[in-house]
């Protein structure tokens, strides 16, 4: 490694912090080895230092039979480890005083891992993670290579005598016959669960996303123009701080470790989250779905496109008002949305509703001026008149406000 060019500043680092913060101050050791996937290392890399991590990459021989070392220093801002010099990398990073946060291995072959559980360094990538199991520095690995060599009951045990040993592994995804690279956003969130604060460990988080919708007919349908993205980042930040995230929804998040209902229907959602809650154990509802406030009295045969259509519609039932009822040492979190109004009105209507139903903190938006089917949004986090946090930005970084607050609120409860 070239020191005197680590200390200037390359190109690459200007996305750093771009998409969050959360691994500000972080530094990773990416450890890439001789699989295929290694072509996925570059985005992330690129996307670790988007989230604030400063990236290191050590390459195995057999990886740079892949990959061009010059690509990766492209792609981390620093030059690549290849080999040990007199710097000794292995020490530098992942000894006892090691400046490395984590060590994360992606992608990992079969061989790799089988030399780590056996003890072996004779790669920088095992010799790294040797030392780091020593140290107690966190190791995660993201496992990439045919299904027939994952399913090798040789690798399958190993793979539990790693896991016992606090090595996280990170996918893999069973696709075409291969045991795949996880997906990046997936091996991204991962990496923010280690390297968090875990202020919602031990906690179980029941999550209502996205729209609902309404069938007229077979075919025609009433819905709404939320995207579910909120849903989405909340579940995401919900889990990365340690807690077990269930999701109610019509999408898909598709993140092993985030388990989810599928469901179309205002009172397909309610019964699901009724029934969640009367199953098992939760500490904390949030209800960030738009759920429909009205059904409609569908016709079981399509409706002739050739006449005037009356729609009869019925108030929907009031999920967070029967949850509150039902289960109210719940800590419950909801949602006000209104159009067009200052910004006292939309606070006092969002109070109003937050002391009707006792939810603990309440999130009101201005969906007239934007946020509904959006990226960003502009918010108002509640717990009382004299505890309101103004956000304006990325939903991620709103659901990392509202998981701060849900902290707060848990600590003021002497749950923790």
């Amino acid at each position: 490694m070239n020191e005197n060019n680590d200390r200037g500043f390359h190109p690459t680092l200007r996305i750093k912090g771009t998409k969050s913060r959360a691994l500000i101050g972080k530094k990773i050791v990416v450890g890439v080895t001789g699989s295929v996937s290694a072509v996925r290392i570059v985005e992330l890399c690129r996307e670790l230092i988007r989230y604030g991590a400063d990236v290191y990459v050590a390459m195995t021989d057999d990886a740079k039979n892949i990959i061009h070392p010059y690509t990766l220093h492209y792609a981390s801002g620093h030059e690549v480890i290849e080999r040990l010099v007199g710097r000794i990398e292995h020490i530098e990073f992942l000894g006892m005083d090691g400046e490395a946060d984590l060590l994360l291995i992606a992608p990992a072959t079969s061989n790799t891992i089988n030399k780590i559980a056996g003890g072996i360094s004779d790669t920088t990538i095992t010799l790294f993670a040797n030392t780091a199991l020593g140290s107690n520095i966190p190791v995660a690995i993201v496992p990439a290579m045919h299904e027939s060599m994952y399913r090798n009951p040789i690798l399958l045990e190993n793979i539990e005598k790693l896991k016992k040993l606090g090595i996280t592994f990170i996918g893999p995804r069973i696709e075409e016959g291969k045991a795949k690279i996880a997906k990046n956003d997936e091996i991204v969130l991962h990496v923010e669960h280690i390297l968090s604060k875990k202020v919602l460990k031990g906690k179980r988080v029941l999550i209502t996303s996205g729209a609902t919708v309404e069938p007229i007919d077979p075919i025609r349908i009433i819905t709404n123009r939320a995207s579910g993205k909120t849903g989405e980042e909340l579940a995401k930040e919900c889990f990365k701080e340690g807690a077990k995230v269930t999701v109610v929804h019509k999408g898909n998040i598709d993140i092993i470790g985030i388990d989810e209902i599928y469901v179309e229907s205002a009172e397909e959602m309610y019964d699901a989250v009724i029934n969640e809650l009367n199953l098992k154990k939760y500490d904390i509802f949030i209800s960030a779905a738009a759920i429909s406030d009205y059904i409609v009295n569908k016709s079981n045969t399509k409706i002739s496109s050739n006449k005037e259509v009356i729609l009869r519609l019925k108030p929907a039932k009031k999920l967070i008002k029967d949850v509150k009822e039902r289960f109210p040492e719940l800590i419950v979190v909801g949602f006000k949305a209104e159009t067009n109004l200052e910004v006292k009105e939309l606070i006092d209507r969002a109070i109003a509703k937050k002391d009707e139903t006792k939810m603990e903190l309440i999130v009101a938006n201005d969906v007239g001026r934007g946020g509904m089917g959006t990226p960003d949004n502009d918010v108002y986090i509640i717990k009382s008149r004299d505890d309101i946090k103004h956000v304006q930005g990325p939903k991620k970084i709103i659901a990392e406000k509202i998981v701060s607050k849900l902290s707060e609120i848990l600590k003021d409860d002497r749950v923790f």
